[in-house]
């Protein structure tokens, strides 16, 4: 089960927006918009609270190297969390991982993104904490899931350098029609 792969598990919170004290902080505080759709390695958080902001709030201040999972606004989005964070009631976080944090990642990715057909709510679809925890997964031993996790990584890391060429010429073709036609 997903509840077995991780020894710790978050559930988020926000602190009240109306203390604007709390949202002076730097303590990442997640939000699914944060997160590149299809992209297990990157996340740009906006927002930061306080550590008064934690203390006075459901919000929970995550380990490094734990998963984020979406689990409501923008289901089946994940991420790998290289630095500690809080997020908002939207988000599940696995911590203290039982099996290769790239593999393990890309696993519940898939397995998410297979089941978001049967996802739940008319107009806001989620799954919840509870749902996700209790879903079941295969693992192969340890060391085969360090190599299949650092081989998406680096198809990842391709995919990314192929996407900033594909920008880079498509901006040196605009500058040349912009040239030409003046």
């Amino acid at each position: 089960k997903v509840s077995d792969l991780a020894n710790d598990t978050y559930g988020g919170g926000t602190p009240k927006t109306s203390v604007e004290a709390y949202w002076m902080g730097n303590i990442p505080w997640l939000q699914s918009s944060d997160i590149v759709e299809h992209d297990v390695n990157y996340i740009e958080p906006k927002k930061f609270i306080t550590k008064d902001a934690v203390c006075n709030s459901a919000a929970k201040l995550v380990p490094e190297n734990s998963i984020a999972i979406v689990t409501r606004v923008g289901v089946g989005k994940l991420v790998i969390m290289p630095f500690r964070y809080t997020s908002s009631q939207d988000f599940l976080s696995l911590s203290n991982l039982k099996s290769d944090m790239l593999f393990t990642a890309y696993l519940l990715y898939k397995k998410i993104q297979g089941e978001l057909h049967s996802v739940q709510g008319t107009s806001i679809k989620g799954i919840t904490k509870e749902e996700l925890l209790c879903k079941e997964v295969m693992l192969p031993k340890l060391s085969e899931q360090k190599k299949v996790g650092a081989y998406f990584h680096d198809i990842d890391h391709l995919i990314t350098l192929h996407q900033r060429k594909l920008e880079k010429l498509q901006n040196i073709k605009k500058a040349m029609l912009e040239k030409m036609f003046v």
